[in-house]
């Protein structure tokens, strides 16, 4: 079973900055799409940034370009989330998602496209 891991969250000052890093284990395809989600409390989980196989583009929600880059080592099936000037904003439980790649539309930001979670990293920025 495809097991996505996130590690590197914590409490950190505003304005300091963070790595996370997903690791995934137990893939039974070549392409796919892996995704940072964030959820605030009261809030709905939203997409941060995503990098597909298929381009190996990365993408990024409005609120974070030009603060997190995202990227991606094949070889140890790791995706990193490299994240600067944090802000209180950025308070979140970070998730790592995985969705096989497959012909149709598919909306990055949606977590519903979504087959494969991990269990989430806190991230705490204090102001």
């Amino acid at each position: 079973e495809v097991q996505p891991v996130e590690s590197g969250g914590g409490l950190v000052q505003a304005g300091g900055s963070l790595r996370l890093s997903c690791v995934v284990s137990g893939f039974t395809f070549d392409d796919y799409a892996i995704t940072w989600f964030r959820q605030a409390p009261g809030k709905e989980r939203e997409g941060v940034s995503c990098i597909m196989t298929t381009d190996g583009m990365a993408y990024y929600t409005d609120s974070v370009k030009g603060r997190f880059t995202m990227t991606r080592d094949n070889a140890k099936h790791q995706a990193d989330l490299q994240m600067l000037s944090l802000t209180s904003e950025d308070t979140a439980i970070y998730y790592c998602a995985v969705r096989e790649a497959r012909p149709g539309p598919f909306n990055w930001l949606k977590s519903y496209e979504y087959e494969y979670w991990g269990q989430g990293t806190q991230v705490t920025v204090s102001s």
